[in-house]
Order: C-alpha cells, then structure tokens, then sequence
C-alpha cells in the first residue's frame, strides 16, 4: 500500500472551450468501481445532447482498477489522455466524465489529447485536491481517571482520536503513522504508570 495518495476534495464541474467546442469535466470521488459507474452514467444521462460523454477513472490506493473510454471519439485521443492526467497528478478513488458539445472545428488528434486531458487537469485545480495518508489504528484503553488527560494530551501533540467509548475503562481509538507507535507506546506507558492497554489494529487513510 502506498504511503498516500491524492483524490478530490468534493464533486464538482469545470468548463473550458477549445475552438469553440465547449468541454464539460465532471468529477467525484468515488470508493468503488460501481460508484464511478454509476457516476458516469448520471452524467451521460444529464447530457445526453452532448455529441461525446468520455470517462475515465482509478480506484484503489494501489491504482487497481484504471479504466477509460473515448465515447466515439477516435481511439486514444480522450479517455487515455484523461486517465493518464489522473495518474500524473496520484489521483485515486476518483472518476472524470468530460463532455463535450462540438463546436464546428475539427481539433485533430494532438488537438484532442490536449484538450481532454487539459480539461481534467483543469478541473482539478478548480475542484481542489486533498491528500490521504497511510496510517495504523491502534486502541488505547485507559481507566476513567486517567481518560480526560490522555485523550487531551493526545490531541494537543495532533494525534488523530477517531472514537472513544465509556465502559468499565475507557477505550480510545487512534490513528498513528508507522513511525510513531513505538513512541506513542512509550509516551503512554509513562503517562499512565504502565496501567493503559495498547493494542494495534489493522491500516487505514486519513486525511492529511
């Protein structure tokens, strides 16, 4: 697994024109294959005046799955240009519909790769990005006493709490980098006189 990865911030859509032919690119996230379908799918219904609707998408962090397609235009001169700006800028679990609504003038092969491909980078920038990172769950199951203390000390130093849970202890969720958990682990032994439990889950990503 990659130790981060790239993917968009939200949904959204951005026009460019090139020699009049007007260039929609939507993008979303999207967790799986099916979404990025189902996506692609919605948009070509939404414009299904247009004279193209191209597709492509990656999901996984690994980039597992990459797929695209030119939708009628000639081969290789719309959804390859599109997947290959998402690999350039490490984007995954996201999918890019670029629609296009002919203008009047042929744009030719290299016309085209720019153009769907410019339209992607575009939208990108315009969309905005966020970063994912790589990191390990652990579990921290402290006593109530000390519970307040160790939640506030771990939230000070930018540890990630993402649960907690009030039992006979108190169990507290965490996400670390790699690199940290033989320091945490030591850090929380000496915070709690050695009487909290720590214990390592699987991985994950978070937001950076």
């Amino acid at each position: 697994m990659p130790d981060e990865y790239r993917t968009v911030a939200r949904a959204g859509v951005h026009e460019t024109e090139v020699n009049r032919s007007r260039f929609l690119c939507a993008l979303a996230p999207a967790a799986t294959e099916r979404e990025a379908q189902d996506f692609v799918a919605a948009v070509r219904k939404e414009h299904a005046d247009a004279t193209h609707n191209c597709y492509a998408y990656v999901i996984g962090a690994d980039a597992a799955i990459q797929k695209a397609s030119d939708d009628g235009e000639p081969g290789g001169t719309a959804g390859v240009p599109m997947l290959q700006m998402l690999l350039r800028r490490d984007m995954r679990y996201v999918v890019a519909v670029v629609t296009r609504y002919y203008g009047g003038v042929k744009l030719g092969a290299g016309g085209l790769i720019r153009a769907y491909g410019g339209a992607v980078g575009e939208a990108l920038d315009a969309v905005g990005t966020l970063t994912r990172r790589r990191f390990r769950l652990a579990t921290v199951t402290v006593d109530h006493q000390r519970a307040g203390k160790v939640q506030n000390d771990l939230r000070s130093t930018g540890r990630e709490v993402r649960d907690v849970r009030y039992g006979e202890a108190v169990t507290i969720e965490i996400g670390l980098p790699d690199a940290d958990v033989e320091a945490v682990r030591g850090w929380l032994a000496d915070a709690t006189a050695g009487t909290a439990g720590f214990e390592l889950g699987g991985e994950a990503y978070g937001d950076v």
